[in-house]
């Protein structure tokens, strides 16, 4: 199994535990808010794949369904939700 297989499965799960082991970083955010805005966005765009929208806000990964990226720039709708994230991030 390649890197990029493993690291697919491992994004799996949105823990602490996974930002820390692939990141190698200490925490700069709180995961339990970043959950919950991701769940917030996702019910209000009607997008069932919350993986894919951490990945778009934290490594800026494009979401072809939801048009996020065009020739590697982000587009409104990809701006737009990276925004809704941050709006209910910090709200919470």
């Amino acid at each position: 199994m390649g890197i990029i297989q493993k690291l697919k499965k491992i994004i799996m799960k949105i823990t602490i535990k996974y930002i820390r082991e692939v990141l190698g970083q200490s925490l700069r955010h709180e995961p339990k808010k970043m959950k919950a805005a991701i769940k917030i966005v996702a019910k209000e765009i009607d997008h069932k794949d919350e993986q894919a929208l951490f990945r778009l806000v934290v490594f800026n990964e494009p979401i072809a369904e939801l048009y996020t990226h065009s020739y590697g720039f982000h587009t409104p709708s990809g701006r737009g939700i990276i925004d809704q994230f941050s709006h209910y991030y910090y709200s919470l």
